[in-house]
């Protein structure tokens, strides 16, 4: 079976390598926009061959998958998609994994999220304002109070800034850094001329963040255990937002601070919003979905925003775990045959994903790049740990350069997160910076400090949303306004009850 396989990173190379364990025996072929030397590898190992070409542009691709004619081709990042790439080779006939461009709205435009959610009236959503004019933007986030500020377009899982103001004396101050924050963020948002709205200001919620990736075909959603990612830069949830330094998973298809209801409920939610989704697009839903999802006390599972794809590095986690053939669950998604599919899983192990990239990201990529790096491969097998190169290029020499992103994702697993944890710090110990420019990661990932941390903040939500749901009030937000009155749901449009 010949498997042409889309994208130049870790996600990919992690696909890649569950795609080749199939009984199938794929010739794996893939379309990278540089060499990545894990994808090349693996193409080769099962006599296929790597191509560069722009990953985003249509014809480009179209013409590989001419000169190979794939039975199958998966597609793994999210801008192929938003550039019609899986639209143009289905109209030529080939059987693609990945969304069409029109159900990728669901992540391009974080605008339409909401929008669907709040139109087919599905739990876990949070009110929302968007925003196309700077001066407006402004004034409502001077008011506006807790609010999380975000880019309304998906722009690799950066740009996100969550704002407090739970000082009163700093009032002032609080409210020139939210206007000053937007005002740099619609300057960061010019570029995307492919969406109208530029800013999304939404309620901000507290709670303990977690992925859930499904697999559908339309009509059946196939879930994958539940991940954690660790979007923070630095250690103990610290500093800016990146694609993801890492992720937990297991054991099992939960994690420890997550109940089996809380799972069902989150893949109820995703199950609808597939539905409301194709309804509302009128095109069939192919290919990967996931979930941002929060624990809150507003709704208990709640949504955060979506990914028309495998998420990253979350999708790691599930290297060392699913044991079902990968490639006949993306065969059946592809001829609608996954209702009644089982995933098989190892439940025994827990999973911890590391990332390092180079000092500079997220912040600035140009410094972080073209950076000389070495790894010993070898030494990491015997640990038991998988390496996955993603930001990272081999050149014609053999020598590896950075791309100014995460450049590699170590895989371990154990009986416990922290067992699992301190074999990919031994694991970082064999990758190597050769000019002495700084490599980052972080060291806490599957720590029993941080999972404690997540552990009781998790049942402190659930405490009050239950409450919540016992009530009748699952959300619902209840404002008053001194000398006003209560204000039901303010955010979205407010009504004043007296």
């Amino acid at each position: 079976m010949k498997v042409l396989l889309l994208g130049p990173g870790g996600r990919e190379h992690a696909i890649a390598l569950m795609i080749s364990r199939s009984t199938y025996n794929p010739k794996l072929y893939v379309v990278s926009d540089h060499k990545n030397p894990g994808l090349s590898r693996i193409a080769k190992s099962t006599g296929g061959k790597l191509y560069r070409a722009k990953t985003t542009n249509p014809q480009e691709v179209l013409k590989i998958a001419e000169e190979v004619s794939p039975d199958v081709v998966v597609i793994g990042p999210e801008e192929p998609q938003f550039a019609g790439v899986p639209d143009l080779l289905r109209d030529k006939g080939f059987n693609v994994f990945g969304a069409s461009s029109r159900c990728a709205e669901i992540e391009r435009s974080k605008v339409f999220a909401r929008t669907l959610m709040w139109k087919y009236s599905i739990p876990g959503r949070l009110y929302f304002r968007a925003f196309s004019s700077l001066e407006e933007a402004r004034k409502f986030v001077e008011y506006a109070g807790d609010v999380v500020v975000k880019p309304a377009r998906q722009i690799g899982g950066k740009g996100v800034k969550v704002l407090r103001e739970n000082q009163a004396y700093l009032l002032e101050e609080y409210r020139d850094v939210k206007k000053d924050f937007v005002m740099k963020l619609f300057k960061e948002m010019t570029k995307y001329v492919d969406i109208d709205a530029k800013v999304l200001i939404e309620q901000r919620v507290e709670g303990v963040e977690y992925t859930a990736m499904t697999i559908t075909d339309g009509s059946y959603v196939l879930a994958l255990p539940l991940v954690q990612d660790h979007p923070h830069v630095y250690e103990y949830d610290v500093g800016p937002e990146t694609g993801g330094m890492g992720s937990i998973s297991g054991p099992g298809w939960v994690l420890p601070f997550i109940e089996i209801d809380e799972f069902k409920r989150t893949i109820e939610i995703i199950n609808n919003v597939v539905k409301a989704l194709q309804t509302e697009v009128r095109d069939r839903y192919v290919g990967a979905l996931a979930g941002q999802m929060m624990l809150t006390a507003l709704w208990g599972p709640t949504v955060i925003e979506f990914y028309s794809r495998f998420g990253d590095p979350e999708i790691s986690n599930m290297v060392p775990v699913i044991t079902s053939d990968f490639l006949e669950m993306i065969e059946r998604a592809v001829d609608g045959r996954l209702a009644g599919y089982k995933l098989e899983i190892r439940d025994d192990v827990a999973v911890v994903v590391k990332a390092v990239a180079p000092a500079g990201y997220p912040l600035n990529k140009k410094v972080a790049a073209n950076h000389p790096v070495s790894v010993d491969e070898s030494k990491i097998r015997e640990l038991g740990c998988t390496l996955l190169y993603a930001s990272v290029e081999e050149l014609e020499d053999g020598t590896l350069r950075t791309h100014g992103s995460r450049a590699f994702e170590i895989v371990c697993y154990d009986e416990n997160h922290e067992k699992a944890s301190k074999k990919a710090e031994l694991a970082i110990s064999y990758i190597k910076s050769l000019d002495g420019w700084p490599l980052i990661h972080r060291s806490d990932i599957g720590s029993i400090e941080l999972l404690k941390q997540r552990h009781q903040l998790a049942m402190r939500i659930r405490r009050t949303y239950k409450a919540r749901a016992r009530r009748g009030l699952l959300g619902t937000s209840i404002v008053w306004v001194p000398g006003k009155g209560i204000f039901f749901d303010p955010f979205a449009s407010p009504v004043m009850t007296r």
